[in-house]
């Protein structure tokens, strides 16, 4: 402790330095920057530190929110709270509905001096209380086989001059808006997916710039969505309870230059009619017929006399509230890297890459004639599209509906093009087919990127070339799986699996800031839960999932992820939202499994050829869960319930340990790798013993040849097992294994993103675009670069580098919002740089064994830094 003292102390800012400038920025509120249209009551407040200074520290802040743009303070000014904390939570008066709030944060440095106030943010509060709606439910009918998407109209006009105006619109299904004519937004498949019987999402839109004085006119087109699911798979969507023909609610409130305001609502004087999407599955595809496009429908002066009077029709649920969360978006244009013309009707395109999202096709030919074009992963001998490893749990009942294949008829009218609205795919290979010749270049078609646009706020780069193929095949399978809730695969399912993500949710904390999705999806779980505490294996779910592939090994998301929130985030919100369902969920399992030892689960997923038995696997994703609650209680003040849950905690592993550790030998039931793993990485090894069981591990990892021998769970704990316990060589022998089975035999056989089977020619769970297997995303910076959250200080306001210089390896580097943890060689030498941001310290361990400097002068073996730039040498 002198040393760590004497340390942070050196680092300590001068008063020299004191007048340099500093300030508080990248503002957001609820980790948005300035959003629109929320409805929470205690919005959350967070900022970044900017300040070049060594040392640099936030003492404390004071948070300002007015309701114009002065900054004075008018709404709420906080006290001036000692913290180096950069999240605030709202404590002012009762926020109003529909009003636009401006908040700025003064910081102070640790010498009391007063930064740069901030520049300005704002927010906007949305609808705050349901009673707030003025807006009817609106449908075109009640019959949910009815195949087309439907189109509404309304026209108005403004009277006044336009100061500013928002649409808030709530969806059963999805939908994309327009005003004038112009499409609002660039975001794709709104709402978010949720269970639309219990919470159903609206969303605002700023549309003061498509309005304008005079006539008006709004169109909405409907989508399905998962909410009038028409297509038949083993997941029964089909058959949800809520399902129903899509409808919406909108109000479009305007604010005049004199203040008053107006608010056109969806109501009985709109108009309907089906346009020329004439099928929209989420599941499977989109057929469209250029013929049926209506010119101007969605435009002032359209003659709608034909138009039908649109149904009004019940709320979805009692529970509408603002979606407030990064959006689905077409992130990524993707031109077509080879085109393979079979013959003059069909042409198969290769994107050189596998995506999650669609295609888009531009085309001449005669009206009539249909396109057919088919996504697939795979190819045929034959060069043509091959569907077989995608398609198999689809069961249709006619041949009208094929799997990933959109379908186009054109117009005749000159150059026409075509992208699905209302779904998505997985692909790499689009098959064009088409009922006569037309002619097709390389350029007639590309591909999106589809997926959540969460920023990235993590990289990482090394010497080795595969490795880095591997990060960012691992991050295209995470963000193609990523549509608003985490999914398995962006093909065969879209389902959101709860273990998959849960194994995954690291490998996303580190590159992306993901928070908005989970938090999302955390209370998709807080809705499905049964009263009992169980919870389903994917999650939203139509009803399958509660007797099938749930247990602790897959729905500890309800634990895991809103710790992982916490970890990297600092943050409690989440984990308090869900306090009650963690312990709900427990309690379930304690009820049914008294012994301490649980048998309810999947176990360890596609394992390479060990299988290990569930009641190892389940019992230690149980341990972790009763784990976080515990440490959850100890967080949120529930002292009784921190001393209950840590004494059940202690339960479970002496039971645990009495029926699988041979104390002799120091091994875990048959001694495979994941047996040996998961005790090791869910903190159930004896303190005493743990020495021992990771040596024995090693060994058995070196006689399987430094390849793995996992499945799913395995793949979660065995590389950490390993680095975290003194065999860092051994973990990146595997990491970086180039033959079967190994994470770069994928690579080195041609994959961008993560297969579902170590056996890439499987028959059977050979998805090429899958997560499940992506911990790796979070070693390597774990591993590698040793960066990791302190508990004890969250949100990496200390950050814990345990960085490993792995033989075979020459550089590697890894950054996480502005830290930095790099190391190369240099001879025999390793120079190794840390970059500490403002208003963060690090603890830095090292592998006993070598002689170290720090910027030249000799330190231990455990150093603290305070924020800049440090350099250490070690021999």
């Amino acid at each position: 402790m002198k040393l760590i003292s004497i340390l942070l102390a050196f680092f300590l800012l001068s008063s020299a330095q004191a007048n340099e400038p500093f300030t508080a920025k990248y503002l957001q509120c609820e980790y948005m920057e300035d959003p629109i249209g929320i409805d929470t009551k205690q919005p959350r407040f967070t900022w970044r530190l900017e300040d070049s200074r060594k040392g640099a520290a936030q003492k404390s802040y004071q948070v300002f929110v007015s309701t114009d743009p002065s900054g004075n303070g008018n709404v709420w000014t906080s006290a001036k709270v000692n913290s180096s904390a950069n999240l605030a939570v709202y404590a002012g008066k009762a926020l109003q509905p529909f009003t636009k709030y401006y908040w700025k944060v003064q910081v102070y440095d640790q010498l009391g001096n007063k930064a740069t106030v901030s520049a300005t943010a704002t927010f906007e509060t949305g609808m705050m209380n349901m009673q707030n709606w003025q807006g009817a439910w609106i449908s075109d009918g009640t019959d949910v086989k009815v195949k087309p998407a439907a189109q509404f109209r309304k026209e108005f006009e403004a009277k006044k001059k336009i100061r500013s105006a928002r649409a808030y619109i709530a969806v059963a299904g999805l939908y994309e808006l327009y005003i004038n004519g112009e499409r609002i937004g660039k975001q794709r498949l709104d709402p978010m997916y949720t269970r639309f019987d219990r919470r159903t999402l609206y969303v605002t839109h700023d549309v003061t710039a498509q309005l304008q004085a005079g006539e008006n006119a709004i169109g909405v087109m409907l989508g399905n969505g998962w909410y009038n699911h028409q297509s038949t798979a083993v997941w029964f969507f089909d058959k949800a309870p809520w399902r129903g023909r899509p409808a919406f609610c909108l109000d479009l409130r305007i604010t005049y230059e004199d203040g008053s305001i107006e608010t056109i609502s969806s109501k009985k004087d709109w108009k309907t009619a089906l346009g020329p999407v004439i099928f929209n599955s989420i599941y499977t595809a989109e057929h469209y017929d250029a013929r049926l496009e209506l010119e101007g429908w969605n435009k002032t002066g359209f003659d709608d006399k034909k138009w039908k009077d649109v149904t009004l029709r019940s709320a979805p649920s009692k529970n509408i509230v603002a979606q407030v969360m990064r959006p689905i978006e077409q992130v990524e244009e993707i031109p077509a890297a080879k085109l393979n013309k079979i013959n003059d009707t069909t042409y198969v395109f290769d994107l050189g890459r596998n995506i999650a999202g669609v295609s888009k096709i531009k085309v001449r030919g005669e009206a009539g004639t249909v396109l057919r074009l088919k996504h697939t992963e795979l190819l045929k001998p034959d060069g043509t599209g091959d569907m077989s490893n995608i398609d198999m749990h689809y069961r249709p009942t006619d041949d009208k509906d094929p799997f990933q294949t959109d379908i186009y008829i054109l117009s005749g009218k000159g150059e026409e093009s075509f992208s699905a609205r209302f779904n998505y795919k997985g692909f790499q290979y689009v098959e064009v087919t088409s009922s006569k010749p037309v002619s097709l270049t390389k350029e007639s078609l590309v591909g999106y990127f589809m997926h959540s646009h969460v920023p990235v706020v993590g990289s990482i780069a090394s010497s080795n070339p595969m490795i880095n193929k591997l990060w960012t095949a691992t991050n295209n399978a995470y963000l193609s799986n990523l549509f608003g809730y985490p999914t398995d695969c962006p093909q065969r399912e879209k389902n959101g699996w709860t273990g998959d993500a849960h194994i995954a949710s690291e490998t996303g904390l580190y590159s992306f800031d993901g928070i908005t999705v989970y938090e999302k999806w955390l209370a998709d779980h807080r809705d499905e839960q049964q009263p009992n505490g169980v919870l389903p294996s994917i999650i939203p779910t139509g009803g399958w999932g509660y007797e099938w592939g749930n247990g602790p090994d897959w729905t500890s998301t309800i634990a895991i992820i809103p710790w992982n929130i916490y970890l990297f985030y600092g943050d409690t919100t989440l984990l308090g939202a869900c306090y009650d369902n963690i312990k709900r969920y427990v309690d379930r399992i304690d009820t049914d499994y008294p012994s301490g030892l649980t048998t309810w689960g999947l176990g360890d997923w596609v394992p390479v050829k060990s299988k290990t038995p569930v009641e190892l696997t389940s019992t230690a994703y149980y341990f972790a869960d009763v784990t976080i609650l515990y440490k959850a209680a100890k967080l949120l003040n529930k002292t009784a319930d921190h001393q209950h849950y840590k004494a059940l905690a202690e339960k479970i592993k002496t039971a645990f340990n009495a029926k699988y550790l041979n104390k002799q030998t120091a091994i875990y039931g048959e001694g495979v790798q994941t047996a040996m793993s998961v005790p090791l990485y869910w903190g159930l090894v004896p303190e005493e013993l743990k020495a021992r069981v990771a040596a024995n591990l090693a060994k058995r990892v070196e006689a399987d040849n430094f390849h793995l021998d996992v499945g799913l769970l395995g793949t979660k704990a065995i590389l950490s097992a390993l680095s975290d316990n003194g065999y860092a060589n051994a973990a990146y022998k595997i990491a970086s294994q180039e033959t079967f089975p190994s994470w770069g035999w994928w690579i080195v056989n041609g994959a961008t993103t993560l297969p579902e089977n170590w056996r890439i020619e499987s028959k059977n769970d050979n998805s090429r675009n899958h997560i499940m297997f992506g911990e790796i995303g979070a070693w390597l910076y774990k591993g590698l670069a040793g960066i990791k959250p302190d508990e004890q200080a969250p949100g990496f306001r200390n950050a814990i580098l345990e960085p490993h210089f792995v033989e075979g390896l020459a550089q590697f580097e890894a950054r996480h919002h502005q830290l930095v943890s790099s190391w190369k060689r240099d001879g025999n030498s390793i120079v190794y740089n840390v970059t500490v941001p403002a208003n963060t310290t690090a603890t830095v361990r090292f592998d006993k064994g070598k002689s170290i400097t720090l910027n030249g002068a000799p330190v231990k073996d455990i150093v603290a830094l305070a924020a800049g730039q440090h350099q250490f040498i070690l021999k």
